[in-house]
């Protein structure tokens, strides 16, 4: 659908365009001569030679395209503001409409030169030149994003405001490009009203960026499981749709749709997810009682990284002057970071980093710590009863590469179910233990995308990639990489323009 409404536009265009050089006295086929015609509209209207050349800087030159059509309309008598939006939103209808019509005529540059723009129209394109100056910064520079959720603490904690770098690993050229400025996929001020329309959806394409994307950098991404959900406040990304069809309604999506309202994102308007990445593609990923394996070698724990610890005392709790500037936990909101065990007399389970850890094991009411393990299978992916994988006992898993070639059989389809058919866009059935890609069987199946393993650093509240797989090259989003505010009852000053490690 979008290439029609793309191939209709630019017929539109190019054809207005025609009828335009015809009047404006230009020999009409030039119009047809992608960039050859906006030089013959630079000559002919006297702008500034240095404005065509303009016109070759990515993604912003799109924009000073624009406005020299723009001139060109006000060659035409054309000076009001609905005019000029007609000329940037509808060019396919205006276009013919300047180019074709009777009532239009060329006027020249001399009626141009005596138009006096009124204070009002300076103040609206004042704003609308910012509106786009801001548009393409956020879309294709950087983009502030805030903290929402415990999933990297202490790497980052809730309510500090960080700069994405999206020039890192390449910017993306938007595939829903109509929608809402400054906001992210839901209307300021609700949770559940779409931002943007679906009219126009353009393919994947990523600009060149300085790098790839490197293990244990800290990445912002679209929640690849957050195509579809359940549009209420309680779900969304919270509760993911998958993961209720599967535990609640027995894989009964009937069922689900009758008794909640369903919404199917675009792929970049899913919600915006921050984790490390701890794999990329063509790693070998394990986790043995909570520590990250990469092809066999351990790696080491950010810095910062929380996980659970049992922790035995002699029947007193840590002073609220050591919870506070050694722990880090504030007694009177400890955001679940601390609970008494009721499995056991005296203990505690306290989220801590390694370097808290060691500061607690010298406590003189210390009588234990131990590292607790979550090793409840069933509930990580790929959900298939035959992999008993647990958060902190998982694997080994591959971590497909671009051109690499997968397996498939019965026992690993549910590893790359996702990938083959909706990350990589493929028909995949399954027929009497079978498998057919686009109408031919295959028992392998070679990958077009890049493939990553993506994982919180406070290990045990985080949902990541053990619990949903694998983030294709096309859901990232940028590098986080500068702390520019932080926030909690004041500001955190000790946090502010701290760089992301």
């Amino acid at each position: 659908m979008g290439w029609i409404i793309f191939i209709i536009g630019a017929l539109g265009w190019h054809i207005g365009m025609f009828g335009m050089f015809k009047k404006a006295g230009i020999v009409p086929w030039k119009a047809l001569i992608p960039f050859y015609n906006t030089w013959c509209i630079v000559q002919k209207t006297n702008i500034r030679k240095v404005w065509f050349w303009l016109q070759f800087i990515p993604i912003a030159g799109q924009f000073i395209t624009i406005w020299i059509t723009i001139i060109f309309t006000m060659h035409f008598g054309k000076f009001n503001l609905l005019h000029h939006t007609a000329a940037v939103l509808f060019p396919f209808i205006y276009f013919p409409y300047l180019g074709f019509s009777k009532e239009v005529r060329y006027v020249g540059h001399d009626v141009v030169k005596r138009y006096e723009k009124p204070g009002s129209r300076e103040w609206i394109d004042a704003a609308v030149f910012a509106v786009v100056a801001a548009t393409i910064i956020r879309t294709f520079v950087f983009e502030a994003y805030t903290i929402p959720t415990e999933s990297m603490e202490k790497t980052l904690l809730v309510n500090d405001f960080l700069f994405v770098n999206k020039m890192s690993y390449g910017p993306r050229i938007p595939q829903t490009p109509l929608s809402f400025p400054f906001v992210h996929n839901t209307m300021p001020f609700t949770t559940t009203t779409p931002s943007y329309t679906k009219l126009i959806q353009l393919p994947y394409t990523r600009l060149p960026g300085f790098s790839p994307v490197l293990r244990n950098d800290v990445v912002v991404f679209n929640f690849p499981a957050g195509d579809t959900i359940i549009n209420l406040p309680d779900f969304g990304s919270k509760d993911p749709y998958y993961d209720v069809l599967r535990t609640r309604y027995n894989g009964n999506r009937e069922a689900l749709m009758a008794e909640y309202p369903i919404h199917v994102h675009p792929m970049d308007k899913t919600d915006n997810y921050i984790k490390r990445c701890v794999a990329i593609g063509g790693d070998t990923l394990s986790i043995k009682d909570g520590r990250v394996y990469i092809n066999s070698q351990l790696t080491d724990l950010p810095s910062a990284s929380q996980t659970d610890y049992e922790v035995e005392t002699n029947g007193q709790m840590f002073t609220e002057e050591f919870l506070v500037n050694d722990l880090h936990i504030n007694p009177a909101d400890t955001k679940g970071q601390i609970v008494e065990y009721s499995g056991k007399p005296n203990t505690w389970i306290i989220n801590m980093t390694p370097g808290e850890l060691l500061l607690a094991r010298k406590q003189p009411n210390v009588l234990k710590i131990e590292p607790l393990f979550i090793n409840e299978p069933g509930n990580t992916f790929p959900n298939n009863p035959q992999y008993l994988w647990t958060r902190d006992n998982f694997g080994p898993l591959y971590v497909p590469k671009k051109g690499s070639s997968i397996t498939i059989t019965p026992q690993n389809i549910d590893i790359y179910r996702r990938l083959i058919s909706v990350y990589e866009g493929n028909k995949l059935e399954e027929v009497n233990g079978k498998f057919y890609i686009n109408g031919k069987e295959a028992n392998t199946y070679t990958c077009k995308y890049n493939y990553y393993w993506m994982m919180g650093d406070n290990r045990h509240r985080s949902q990541d990639s053990r619990f949903w797989g694998f983030v294709p090259e096309t859901h990232i989003v940028g590098r986080a990489s500068l702390i520019w505010f932080s926030w909690e009852g004041g500001p955190r000053w000790n946090r502010l323009f701290k760089s992301i490690k």
